[in-house]
């Protein structure tokens, strides 16, 4: 018996559901900034990124383009009927056999000259491309008979790969037999049908339809299909623009490029990822007030002590105490106990100048992007929380340069150029036919970054300044007056003048602080000097893996401001 309580009908297949006009509720926006900030991080370009590449960075919610036209499943499931197929059709042994005998036959046809035929027979016994074309190069004529019969010869010999690799990466079970150039087709194919299932089983999970090979993918399926997959994708890429242009991607001439806003979001999550770290019943984000004689009034007040100032008085409340006391009536005297005084809060001032090693060891597991990072995330820090406070970023390598943030994703270490065990290399940088382009890059001069952090420094009123060093081990450069020495291994000259450097900044009451991170090449002296640079101006010396560098720099400034205002 029918159950009438069951509703019958048409069941309704939404065919032109747009995931830009209705997204899912429950998820978040695909972040886009983090990986196009990423690469620029990495590779320190500022290349505009193409449609392609930003979709191949992003993820997106797979539900977003689930039961749109054509089944990604479905396609999937074309494709690997289609390879079946083509493995239970042939069997491999046979085209095997037939590009063995191709290639041993024709080299049996080559006649090598007297002088090269023991090295020839050697060269086709082991079946090596690499010493056929070596013996091509050492008969130098490229006309000849022979060198135009080994030219054949590796073709020959690289079908023969190419035939051995396809029954190796494949298990053909078929009985029709194959030619040559069958067999090189079927493994073109089959290679092409692989990468289309890995492209369609990535965009499933990933909802990346950009990825697929359109193209490749036309020759496996309908007209229909295509169109329909090819709106998919359109649909997708207008709603990918849509949440680029809310990030700071601006998007023109089949490009995106990055924005100050793009940087901002970037730097906000960083510090995000930084202080979700922190435990909430040890330390916390915000340095809070502290009530003494500072120079901004709080709402709060307090009765008058000794020492205030009245400068802070709360009038208001202080004649109204009066008033209370004595009753309505002229004149109104004040007494002690009647004054209350506002509270107020210190707001002081700290100046920092960050130095950040872009020397060549810096490429040692990216060490750079972790100091570009560090970067990024202090100064979104500083910008945020501490906006009075005065930031400067100096790039330092053999020589030492100002940056600005906008700069900093595009720094990178410097390209080594010199190879030499031993360099003891003097230059007069007085000299005007001496330009800084022909001065190897790759040195790291301390003694410059110092010099230069001084003098930003000497410009701020203000009793705190600091001075951050980043740095993996111990100078190999350094001026004295217009000469710049370069001196690897590093030398004690360097080393002394670097030192000079520090007790000037402690005189000028600069403090530094130094963050040394590990290199492949770091040892028990670049520790020792790192104390001795720290000691000099009673700063402290901070040892960390490069990932949580920006960690350590940012908690490190947040705990410096709480013992300033303490």
């Amino acid at each position: 018996m029918t159950d009438k309580r069951l509703t019958g009908g048409i069941i309704h297949t939404y065919q032109k559901y747009d995931p830009k006009r209705i997204p899912d509720p429950m998820q978040p926006p695909p972040d886009l900034v983090s990986p196009a900030l990423n690469h620029m991080m990495y590779y320190g370009s500022m290349r505009e990124l193409t449609e392609e590449e930003l979709a191949r960075a992003i993820r997106l919610d797979p539900s977003q383009i689930a039961g749109l036209g054509p089944s990604l499943d479905a396609l999937l499931a074309m494709l690997e009927e289609r390879k079946r197929k083509i493995l239970e059709t042939y069997e491999t042994d046979g085209v095997r056999k037939k590009a063995r005998r191709s290639y041993h036959d024709y080299a049996k046809q080559i006649q090598p000259p007297r002088k090269y035929k023991d090295y020839y027979r050697q060269a086709v016994r082991e079946e090596q491309i690499y010493d056929l074309e070596r013996l091509w190069y050492r008969i130098n004529d490229d006309q000849s008979p022979f060198s135009k019969g080994l030219v054949q010869l590796v073709d020959r010999l690289s079908n023969k790969y190419e035939i051995d690799e396809l029954a190796a990466n494949y298990h053909f079970t078929g009985r029709t037999s194959l030619t040559i150039p069958e067999a090189l087709e079927i493994k073109a194919e089959l290679e092409k049908i692989d990468e289309l299932l890995k492209q369609l089983e990535e965009a499933r999970e990933t909802a990346q339809i950009a990825i697929i090979d359109m193209e490749a993918l036309s020759e496996f399926t309908q007209p229909g299909d295509m169109e329909t997959l090819e709106a998919i994708q359109k649909q997708v890429r207008d709603m990918l623009r849509e949440m680029a242009d809310q990030q700071g991607l601006e998007f023109s001439k089949g490009q995106f490029r990055l924005t100050p806003k793009a940087y901002r979001l970037f730097q906000s999550r960083i510090l995000e990822r930084i202080f979700s770290d922190l435990q909430a019943s040890r330390t916390g984000r915000h340095t809070g007030p502290v009530v003494g004689e500072g120079a901004v009034e709080m709402p709060s007040t307090k009765p008058y002590e000794f020492g205030d100032s009245v400068s802070n008085m709360d009038i208001t409340q202080s004649f109204t105490n009066a008033i209370l006391r004595d009753g309505p009536g002229l004149p109104i005297r004040l007494k002690s106990d009647d004054l209350v005084i506002h509270k107020t809060r210190n707001t002081p001032k700290c100046a920092t100048t960050v130095l950040m090693d872009m020397s060549g060891s810096m490429r040692y597991e990216g060490q750079y992007v972790n100091v570009k990072q560090m970067g990024l995330a202090l100064e979104a820090l500083i910008h945020g929380e501490f906006p009075g406070d005065y930031l400067q970023f100096i790039e330092m390598y053999t020589f030492a340069k100002p940056r600005t943030v906008g700069e900093i994703a595009e720094m990178m270490p410097k390209p080594v150029t010199i190879f030499d065990p031993v360099v003891r290399l003097k230059v007069d940088m007085s000299d005007e036919k001496i330009s800084e382009s022909i001065i190897p890059p790759h040195f790291t001069n301390i003694q410059h970054g110092l010099q230069l952090s001084r003098n930003f420094l000497a410009l701020q009123d203000t009793p705190n300044k600091q001075i951050i060093l980043i740095t993996d081990g111990l100078p190999t450069a350094h001026f004295e007056g217009e000469q710049l020495y370069l001196l690897y291994p590093p030398d004690p000259q360097t080393e002394s003048a670097t030192m000079r450097e520090a007790y000037l900044c402690h005189r000028e009451g600069i403090t530094i602080n130094i963050f040394l991170i590990p290199s492949w090449s770091q040892s028990s002296e670049d520790i020792q000097f790192a104390h001795r640079l720290a000691e000099a101006t009673q700063g402290r010396v901070f040892f960390t893996a490069g990932r949580d560098l920006d960690r350590y720099v940012v908690w490190d400034y947040v705990s410096h401001r709480k013992d300033i205002i303490g």
